[in-house]
């Protein structure tokens, strides 16, 4: 198993959680040599944890990072253009890896080779297909989350990414051709990829939650307590929360002037920080433990308008108990209407519709906690989802 960033403690979320718990359902069948690099940042404790759970551990220091002056800047855009690699996977690529790789490739020490997010598949050459499985775990597609962003408005840089987005589409229909198996999130970055490689054999492994981390609630609490969680860095989530707390919460508090809006999660931006001004707002910052904020919520919002792949927010939100409100992108990969996991709202008005619905109706509230746990239950588990990826890296 390949992965840049190193896969432990999971509570960190984003690529932590989905390759740590596959990771953790599959050694308990296979021998798995994790290929990975840790900096300053990682613990000893938490090298001596990872290290439980596979039968070899092969860590690399990150590469130096070069600085964002404009002429490096400049530099790394005509490597893009020339070599058709992006920026973001040349600054987490590491030559000892490379060559450890193509030793352990040529002295036919694996089985399978995984590439745990996309941002390692730099590592896999073309060829090896022909003689071992290699798999590239797409957590989302990069071409279309740049280009979902720079349609609804949210990308950081538009300018730099209308320049990207062709060079994007072309380096991942280049690199989903030298794979033997490719595994999505969600049926919707299966078409995506099935667009750049219409014979590759594509499978579709869910995102899961962890049970023990994410208790179903005990009772309802009631009232007017809204979360929104997530990394407080990230792009999507920076968006998704000043989008709620500019435009729709304080509409709510005019039908409901005590509601709270609770904003929780690692690492928040200046522009949340400065949430916190506005009536209502309770910024967190990292906390022990989610759940326990999503216990006492009324409903979690999860107003997403860019992001591809399942959230692992909705997820947990959902094994949690606490009623939903979210958008296509909040709730993409899940089948919600029939039985009714959550609600759904991409307007203003229809946000404030249908947390007003929730706000006013305990048995509405619920079922959506009750249906929202027994689908988790059933189909989102780690070891379900493990055995599907299982049979991926099994068949022949």
């Amino acid at each position: 198993m390949l992965s840049a960033t190193f896969p432990y403690p999971p509570t960190k979320g984003g690529t932590q959680v989905r390759t740590f718990n596959l990771l953790k359902e599959l050694s308990k069948n296979h021998q798995i040599t994790l290929v990975t690099q840790a900096g300053s940042d990682v613990q000893p404790d938490e090298i001596a944890d990872l290290q439980k759970w596979v039968e070899e551990l092969q860590l690399f220091p990150p590469p130096k990072q070069a600085s964002s002056s404009l002429v490096n800047k400049t530099r790394r855009f005509g490597n893009f253009l020339l070599q058709g690699t992006p920026p973001n996977v040349m600054s987490s690529y590491c030559d000892r890896i490379q060559q450890w790789i193509d030793q352990a490739v040529a002295d036919n020490n694996f089985d399978t080779i995984t590439c745990e997010h996309s941002i390692n598949e730099i590592y896999v050459r073309s060829p090896w297909r022909h003689k071992l499985k290699t798999l590239v775990n797409i957590h989302s597609s990069v071409y279309r989350t740049c280009q979902n962003q720079l349609e609804t408005g949210t990308s950081e840089h538009p300018k730099r990414d209308r320049l990207y987005l062709p060079l994007l589409r072309r380096y991942e229909q280049n690199f989903c051709q030298k794979f033997s198996d490719i595994v999505v999130t969600t049926e919707e970055d299966k078409q995506q990829i099935l667009e750049f490689n219409s014979q590759a054999n594509i499978w579709v492994v869910p995102n899961g939650v962890d049970l023990t981390t994410f208790p179903y609630r005990h009772s309802d609490p009631g009232g007017h307590k809204l979360i929104f969680f997530g990394g407080m860095d990230y792009i999507a989530n920076i968006d998704a929360a000043c989008f709620f707390a500019q435009e729709i919460l304080p509409k709510l508090q005019q039908l409901y002037p005590k509601t709270t809006l609770s904003i929780v999660g690692a690492n928040p931006s200046l522009k949340i920080l400065k949430l916190a001004e506005l009536p209502g707002i309770i910024v967190t910052g990292r906390v022990a433990a989610i759940a326990d904020y999503l216990h006492q919520a009324t409903v979690c919002v999860i107003p997403m308008r860019t992001g591809f792949g399942i959230k692992n927010k909705t997820l947990e939100a959902m094994a949690a108990g606490t009623p939903i409100v979210a958008s296509d992108r909040g709730l993409s990969g899940i089948e919600v209407d029939d039985p009714l996991l959550a609600l759904r709202a991409n307007t203003v008005d229809e946000y404030i519709t249908a947390i007003s619905r929730l706000f006013e109706d305990v048995e509405l509230r619920n079922n959506l906690s009750c249906n929202a746990r027994n689908a988790i239950e059933q189909e989102y588990t780690w070891s379900n989802l493990a055995n599907r990826y299982e049979q991926v890296i099994s068949n022949k």
